[in-house]
C-alpha cells in the first residue's frame, strides 16, 4: 500500500471518528453545559494518553516548538467551546456542511499569513464556496443563528490550527503534537469550568468517555495524516462526513435533512475540488522541475 492510499484510509477513519466524537459530545450536552463537558473531554482524553507519557517518561514533551504548541491550544479551546455549543443549538448536519468553508479559510490565511499568491483558479474557488456558503445560510431569507455565526466562528479559527499543525508535523510526531494538545487544553479548559461547574449524570460522563476515545483516535490519525500528505488532499475526502453527520442526525436526533444544506454543501465541495485538484498539479509540477533540473 503506497503512501497515498495509506493516507487516504486514514482520512476516511478520522472522517468516522471525528462525525462520532461530535454525535456524543451533541449526546452530553442534553443535560449539561459546554464547559464541563468540554473539560471532561479533554481531561479524560489526558488520562488515556498518560500511561504513554509515563512509558516514554515523559520523552514525549521534547520538542523544540514548545510556544508553537501553547499558541496552537489557545486557539483551539475557543474554536472547541464554540464548536461544541454549536452542537446544542443547530442540525448536526448544517454545523458538518458549514465545515466545508475550512479549507476556503486556510487558502485566505495562507495568502495573508505564508504570502502565498492567489492564481485565477483560488479566487473562482473562493466565489464558489462563498456562492455555497449563501445557499446553506440563506441571509435575508432566514435568520443567521447565534449557533451559525459561532460554526463559522470555530471554522476559521480551525484553519489557523490546522495551519500551524502542519508546520508541527515538519518537526514533531503525532503523538506529540496531541500530547501537548490535550495537556495545554485539560488546564485551560480547567481554569474555566470551575466558575461554571456541572456534576455530570451517569450516561452524560459516558457519552464524553466515548467522546474522548473517538476524539483521541481521530486527532492522532489526522495528525499523522498532515506528515504524510499536504493538507489539500484531505480536503475532498471531507464529504463524506456531511453524509454519516445527516445518518447520525436523521437516527439519532431525529433531524431531516435540509435540502438547501445539501446543495450548498455539493457547491462548496465543487470548489474545495478545484483547489485540490489545482494543488496536486502545481506539486507535480514542482516535482517534475525539481527533476529536469537535477538530471
Amino acid at each position: 500500500m503506497n503512501k497515498n492510499t495509506f493516507a487516504i484510509l486514514l482520512i476516511f477513519l478520522s472522517i468516522f471518528f471525528g462525525t462520532s466524537m461530535g454525535t456524543l459530545m451533541k449526546l452530553a450536552q442534553n443535560d449539561l453545559n459546554v464547559y464541563t463537558a468540554g473539560f471532561f473531554r479533554f481531561f479524560l482524553g489526558f488520562l488515556l494518553v498518560f500511561p504513554y507519557i509515563l512509558k516514554t517518561k515523559f520523552s514525549v514533551y521534547n520538542t523544540p516548538n514548545f510556544k508553537i504548541h501553547l499558541i496552537r491550544s489557545c486557539l483551539n479551546l475557543p474554536a472547541m467551546l464554540l464548536g461544541f455549543a454549536a452542537l446544542a443549538m443547530i442540525p448536526f448536519e448544517k454545523i458538518s456542511a458549514l465545515h466545508f468553508v475550512v479549507p476556503f479559510f486556510v487558502t485566505i490565511l495562507a495568502v495573508i499569513f505564508l504570502k502565498e499568491k492567489i492564481k485565477i483558479y483560488r479566487i473562482g474557488a473562493l466565489i464558489i464556496g462563498f456562492i455555497g456558503m449563501l445557499v446553506i445560510l440563506r441571509p435575508g431569507i432566514i435568520d443567521i443563528s447565534i449557533g451559525i455565526q459561532m460554526t463559522l466562528l470555530s471554522s476559521f479559527i480551525w484553519a489557523v490550527v490546522i495551519i500551524i499543525t502542519k508546520k508541527l508535523t515538519k518537526e514533531d510526531s503525532s503523538i506529540t503534537i496531541l500530547t501537548y494538545q490535550y495537556t495545554f487544553m485539560t488546564f485551560l479548559s480547567f481554569f474555566i469550568v470551575i466558575f461554571f461547574w456541572e456534576t455530570p449524570s451517569l450516561i452524560s460522563f459516558t457519552y464524553i468517555l466515548m467522546a474522548a476515545i473517538s476524539g483521541s483516535i481521530f486527532h492522532l490519525i489526522i495528525n499523522h495524516v498532515y506528515k504524510l500528505v499536504d493538507v489539500s488532499m484531505t480536503q475532498p475526502f471531507s464529504f463524506a462526513g456531511l453524509i454519516l453527520a445527516s445518518f447520525y442526525g436523521y437516527f439519532i436526533f431525529d433531524e431531516k435533512p435540509d435540502f438547501y444544506t445539501w446543495v450548498g454543501a455539493v457547491i462548496i465541495f465543487l470548489g474545495v475540488i478545484i483547489i485540490t485538484i489545482r494543488e496536486i498539479k502545481l506539486n507535480k509540477d514542482l516535482v517534475r522541475s525539481k527533476l529536469s533540473i537535477n538530471t
